[in-house]
């Protein structure tokens, strides 16, 4: 009989509690730490180091900007489309998948949560932690300081209004804004 238990990373992964402190989870948030402490130490103008870090981090060969500061867990969980663009001061918190479409903007600070944790205080006590994927449509913008919570969809072509607070999915096509973000216009 073959038995491989399940590691902490693909209960991660599974949406099911993890234990963050797991050596495997450890290692590969430290590798990521350096990486983005490497990107946000470089001088104005180190456009080729840049580029080339950011695609180390984020294991992709797609067209992108990052501005510095930027942090994430892992880097590797983040899945972006061509043409991604991050203003300044950009936190993924990448517990899970987050996958971002083609031609998505974010504004400074934007904030992706994919980690949380119990309500239930015994549980959070004793360290467990979830994590859900996020996903962002092609065209998406974001507007600077808003937050993007766990399990959260926002649909192609729309636009996130500064300061909003996303808890639920949005659909496409339309102008969301607020704390809890909501739909107040269709684009056509």
């Amino acid at each position: 009989m073959n038995f491989n238990p399940i590691t902490e990373k693909q209960k991660m992964l599974n949406g099911q509690y993890y234990n963050a402190f797991d050596q495997e989870l450890l290692k590969d948030r430290e590798i990521a730490k350096q990486l983005c402490k490497k990107l946000n130490n470089l001088e104005d103008g180190s456009q080729l180091e840049r580029v080339k870090i950011i695609k180390t981090l984020l294991q992709t060969d797609q067209e992108c900007w990052i501005e510095s500061p930027f942090r994430c867990d892992y880097g590797y969980n983040i899945e972006i489309g061509d043409n991604f663009y991050a203003n300044f001061g950009c936190v993924i918190l990448d517990c899970n998948k987050v996958k971002i479409g083609d031609n998505v903007k974010f504004g400074p600070n934007v904030q992706v949560y994919t980690a949380t944790h119990p309500t239930d205080v015994t549980d959070r006590i004793a360290g467990k932690e979830m994590a859900y994927p996020i996903e962002i449509g092609d065209n998406v913008w974001i507007g600077g300081s808003s937050i993007i919570l766990p399990g959260v969809t926002i649909g192609k072509n729309t636009t996130i209004g500064a300061g909003s607070i996303v808890t639920k999915d949005i659909p496409d096509n339309v102008v969301a804004v607020g704390n809890p973000c909501r739909v107040i216009k269709e684009i056509n």
